[in-house]
């Protein structure tokens, strides 16, 4: 064996020396966190499994997000068996990711209100919501916009940080809705006669709820007319039917019991200023 083959053999025997046991430690490390992180994922998925409030769709996401953390930080502990300063590497990632940040912040924080949305559910597929203007029946929540169907057919996409940062109205997460009406009478019209007429129309109608009983308030004695408001309950899939059925039917039996529905006038009186 020549002198060149001996002293390749030397060096790589110190080679072995010097850095087979962190060859070793590293492979242990990768082996321990690779199990680490799929536990750690498994426990976060089983853990996610039992919030029935929150969507299925986030769920995977989060379970996943949780083994991707865990595995950084094994990249990082293999990187420091081999001597490398991590310090540096950690600051490069730091600064990576608020590169990152700042140039997707329109995109990172319609993710951000995804989450939220898909974890507070303050409204899911099929229910009717309004928000900051924007209105209508929710048909699909994604983790970057939701997408709405109005009344008149339309389909509205709009982005997760707009909705999340407005005041949210739900309309169908409450199984029962109340109706209020507005019905004016002449001052000239018998008021008793009046509100016991408005009563037994919302009585009469089998869609109205007898509990809690409907109720007509005298709630203004305006300009031209004494307004009743008329108050009573409904399921939220009859609110609109019943609403405008008592509207038609208010009209109807004001005619039919000679009842009046004044609108405004104004009455002119002519002074003569003449000298006598």
């Amino acid at each position: 064996m020549d002198d060149k083959t001996l002293e390749l053999l030397e060096g790589l025997r110190e080679v072995a020396i010097g850095y087979g046991l962190d060859i070793i430690g590293a492979i242990v490390i990768l082996i321990i966190g690779w199990t680490i992180a799929g536990w750690a994922r498994r426990v976060t998925a089983r853990g996610l499994g039992r919030m029935e409030r929150m969507d299925a769709t986030i769920k995977p996401i989060l379970a996943n997000m949780v083994r991707y953390v865990v595995l950084l930080f094994v990249a990082i502990a293999v990187l420091a068996r081999f001597g490398v300063e991590t310090t540096s590497i950690i600051a490069v990632f730091g600064a990576a990711g608020l590169a990152i940040g700042l140039a997707l912040q329109g995109t990172l924080s319609n993710i951000a209100a995804g989450v939220m949305l898909l974890i507070l559910r303050p409204f899911s597929v099929g229910e009717a919501i309004d928000a900051g203007g924007i209105a209508g029946t929710v048909e699909e929540v994604s983790l970057f916009t939701t997408t709405l169907k109005t009344v008149d057919g339309l389909y509205i996409s709009a982005p997760n940080s707009t909705l999340w940062g407005a005041t949210i109205t739900n309309f169908s997460r409450n199984p029962l809705r109340r109706i209020q009406l507005v019905v004016g009478i002449s001052y000239d019209d018998d008021l008793e006669a009046g509100v016991s007429l408005m009563k037994s129309l919302m009585m009469d109608d089998d869609r109205v709820l007898k509990d809690p009983e409907p109720q007509v308030i005298v709630s203004e004695l305006g300009a031209s007319s004494v307004n009743l408001t008329l108050r009573c309950w409904a399921t939220t899939d009859d609110y609109w039917s019943t609403l405008f059925d008592l509207t038609k039917t208010a009209k109807l039996k004001i005619d039919e019991k000679g009842f009046s529905l004044p609108y405004p006038q104004m009455d002119v009186h002519v002074r003569d200023n003449k000298a006598t």
